[in-house]
């Protein structure tokens, strides 16, 4: 039995599911793949940029340091929320942005920064987590297409029996089983990789919380 008869026989519903699927699985395993490189070298550089910020005699020295092993571009940010511009005197001429204590724009700037850092560590969470839900439905919905396809074209046949039902219903459930083997890795991408973000991002936000509590009110321009 040809294993593509079920697609080159099916109509344009039956095929345009199919390549759905197809389309999902491979932005699927792009996704994780991507994220997989991203999370292996970023669980490598973080620690090894926050080790190097703590060794620095001085925060030009760290900010050099850091910018050197950061490559993913997770901890400069926030060695640079430390350049914060101070707080002056007659703020009314000033941007809000600029006004108020240094500890609150240094609080502001961290936050920005780790904002910023959270954004491509949870990039294509959303669409894992949508393939994972969409996709046993999409197959299903190939299924139960493709079993109404085959029983109507059977309809027309005077001899019907189990031989004549077992090939097109066989090829039909194929889908349900794409749509599985699609969803299957995507919801293990998603938890996998959201964990691991999940730490990273606890080791960043435990870094900003460092920062405030050192530098504080004193903290000074990285350059």
């Amino acid at each position: 039995m040809d294993r593509w008869l079920w697609f080159t026989q099916g109509d344009a519903v039956t095929q345009a599911t199919a390549l759905l699927l197809l389309v999902l699985s491979v932005a699927s395993w792009v996704v994780m793949g991507y994220k997989a490189w991203l999370l292996a070298r970023s669980r490598r550089q973080v620690p090894q940029c926050m080790a190097a910020f703590w060794r620095a005699p001085s925060l030009a020295q760290a900010r050099e340091q850091v910018a050197a092993l950061d490559r993913s571009g997770l901890v400069l940010p926030l060695v640079d929320a430390l350049a914060q511009p101070p707080a002056l005197s007659g703020g009314a001429s000033l941007p809000l942005a600029q006004q108020g204590a240094a500890s609150a724009q240094l609080t502001r700037g961290l936050r920005a920064a780790l904002q910023s850092a959270s954004a491509p560590l949870q990039w294509g969470q959303v669409l894992l987590a949508s393939v994972g839900t969409l996709a046993p439905f999409v197959g299903l919905l190939g299924t139960v297409w493709g079993i109404h396809h085959a029983l109507t074209l059977l309809a027309d046949s005077q001899q019907v029996g189990i031989a004549q039902l077992a090939g097109p219903v066989g090829e039909a459930l194929v889908m349900t089983a794409a749509g599985l083997a699609v969803a299957i890795p995507a919801v293990l991408g998603y938890n996998l990789q959201g964990r691991s973000a999940g730490r990273i991002e606890a080791e960043l936000e435990g870094f900003a919380h460092d920062l405030q509590a050192v530098f504080g009110d004193d903290a000074k321009p990285a350059a």
